[in-house]
C-alpha cells in the first residue's frame, strides 16, 4: 500500500473485542477510531471519511445490520462485518446489503489484518483532496506529514482528524466543543495545546498565524484558499 495509511472504524460493544482489534491494528500501521455502538458510530462517520469499517453484527440498541441499511454515506467504504452467527443465510444477508466480507466469531486478528489488507488493496484509490498545497507548504493526510520549506513533520492521529475536517471545510469556523467532539475531548486547554503544535507545523510564523487562525468567540478556523 506503499505510503498510505488507512484508518479503520472499529464498531463493537464488547470492549474487550474493541480494544484487542485497535491494539493488534495499530500495531499492523493502521490509523483506528473505535466505537461503542451503532449510534455512536454514525456520529463518527458524519464527521470523518474512513478507509473501511469493522463492524459487529450484533450490538445493544441498533444492530450492525440496521446501521448499514441506514447510512447510505458508507456505500463507498468498505465493511468488513463481525458475527456470532453462523447460519449461511445471515451471512449471506449482510453481504446483500452492502457489506464487503464477514468474519465468524471468534476470530483471529491475524486473520482480520489479513482480510483489510485485501479489501483496500483491491478498493482503495488514494483521494487527492487528503493532499492540499498553499504556498511554500505541503500537508499529505496520507502519509501524516507536513511539509514546510525544507523541513518534514509528523502529525499524530488527533491532528490527522481536525486537519481533515478543517481542509475538507476551508474557511469554516470550528468551536473548542465541535473540536472535542471531533477527537472525543472535551478539556478546552488540551484543546489549544493540539491546536498551538499544529501552527508550529504549519505556520511559518506560529505566534502570528496566517492559516490557522483565532476567531475571537468563535472558535478557529482555517484558510488555505
Amino acid at each position: 500500500m506503499n505510503d498510505f495509511i488507512a484508518h479503520i472504524l472499529v464498531v463493537d460493544d464488547d470492549d474487550g473485542i474493541r480494544s484487542l482489534v485497535k491494539q493488534y491494528l495499530n500495531e499492523n500501521n493502521f490509523l483506528v477510531t473505535t466505537s461503542n455502538s451503532a449510534e455512536n458510530a454514525e456520529e463518527k462517520i458524519s464527521i470523518i471519511k474512513f478507509d473501511l469499517i469493522v463492524l459487529d453484527v450484533m450490538m445493544a440498541g441498533k444492530s450492525g445490520l440496521e446501521f448499514i441499511k441506514n447510512n447510505k454515506s458508507t456505500i463507498d467504504t468498505p465493511i468488513i462485518l463481525l458475527t456470532a452467527k453462523v447460519e449461511t443465510e445471515d451471512r449471506v444477508g449482510g453481504l446483500e446489503i452492502g457489506a464487503d466480507d464477514y468474519l465468524p466469531k471468534p476470530f483471529e486478528p491475524k486473520e482480520l489484518v489479513l482480510r483489510i489488507k485485501n479489501i483496500l488493496n483491491k478498493t482503495k484509490k488514494i483521494d487527492q483532496k487528503r493532499v492540499v498545497k498553499f504556498d511554500n507548504i505541503k500537508i499529505d493526510l496520507n502519509k501524516l506529514l507536513v511539509f514546510k520549506n525544507e523541513n518534514e513533520f509528523k502529525i499524530n492521529n488527533t491532528e490527522k482528524i481536525i486537519l481533515e475536517k478543517m481542509i475538507n471545510n476551508p474557511g469554516k469556523s470550528f468551536s473548542r466543543e465541535d473540536i472535542g467532539k471531533l477527537i472525543d475531548l472535551d478539556k478546552e486547554r488540551s484543546i489549544d495545546v493540539i491546536i498551538t503544535r499544529l501552527r508550529k507545523k504549519i505556520e511559518t510564523d506560529p505566534k502570528n498565524p496566517k492559516y490557522l487562525q483565532t476567531l475571537r468567540g468563535v472558535g478557529y478556523v482555517l484558510w488555505i484558499e
